[in-house]
């Protein structure tokens, strides 16, 4: 049989999924131990015990200035601007989608201004917008906003296009006017690839909320990482780096799963 035909059965699967992850984990503590041998009071590599102190200081335990619970207040303060960009970012890019491929007039317009937006490097603007919008969280949530709005408005543009002439040739027999053809025909089509586009774009927006928050902000994970980088303190960005990238999991399997449930029609919702 060829390998391109050869297909593993779930207990295979499972562990050829688990393979790369054991792997890394055992790299990563051989080097920590041969250091830590070498020099006790060495920081590169923190052992997994080292790393679970850092935690239960982090997360477990009130800090002595604030009285709050460091790593849950950071996790909390960044899901917030995570959230709110992720939002008006859908909201905008599926209106423009909608417009940019459905209605020529505005075609004409917003396809060629959707793909110079597209390619300004978000973060090269992140002083203007330091500028425009201050110091405070409007100016982080518009960097996601800018930085991936573009892309799903573009996505979505894309999908509007490729929806079959029948079926908006049909609905415009049956007497449906635009309001109509883009509510009941193309919105519903174009939902399930907004989810899938979120998903997309998932692994941008982290970066830039990461960007804003080290560059200027009092809380936040990727606050919590740079101010703590000073001091070398890899027991604790190590494992906020594996929670940053747990909960950007959670959201993908999340927004899978509501692909899934709600639009079970649409072959994407299987990828």
């Amino acid at each position: 049989m060829r390998l391109i035909n050869r297909r593993p059965g779930r207990p295979g699967w499972l562990m050829l999924a688990i393979l790369p992850f054991a792997l890394l984990a055992f790299l990563y503590l051989s080097a920590s131990a041969q250091r830590l041998a070498e020099n006790p009071r060495d920081k590169l590599l923190p052992s997994v015990s080292q790393m679970a102190e850092a935690v239960d200081r982090m997360a477990f335990t009130p800090d002595r200035r604030t009285g709050e619970y460091l790593m849950w207040n950071d996790t909390a303060a960044s899901l917030k601007r995570l959230g709110m960009g992720l939002g008006i970012a859908a909201l905008i890019g599926l209106c423009v989608g909608i417009m940019a491929g459905t209605l020529p007039l505005f075609s004409a317009s917003l396809s060629p201004l959707l793909t110079v937006l597209s390619m300004v490097p978000p973060l090269a603007i992140l002083p203007i917008l330091f500028i425009v919008f201050g110091l405070g969280e409007l100016s982080k949530v518009m960097l996601i906003v800018i930085g991936i709005t573009p892309v799903l408005a573009r996505d979505l543009e894309q999908r509007a296009r490729e929806l079959p002439p029948e079926l908006l040739i049909k609905a415009q027999t049956l007497g449906a006017n635009t309001w109509t053809l883009i509510l009941r025909v193309v919105l519903p089509q174009l939902m399930p690839r907004l989810l899938i586009a979120l998903r997309l774009v998932l692994g941008s927006a982290w970066l830039f909320l990461i960007a804003a928050e080290a560059i200027a902000s009092t809380d936040g994970l990727g606050y919590r990482i740079f101010l703590v980088r000073r001091y070398m303190s890899m027991d604790v960005i190590l494992p906020y780096v594996a929670w940053i990238t747990l909960l950007a999991w959670a959201m993908d399997f999340s927004l899978r799963r509501l692909t899934r449930a709600l639009f079970p029609w649409y072959e994407g919702a299987k990828a």
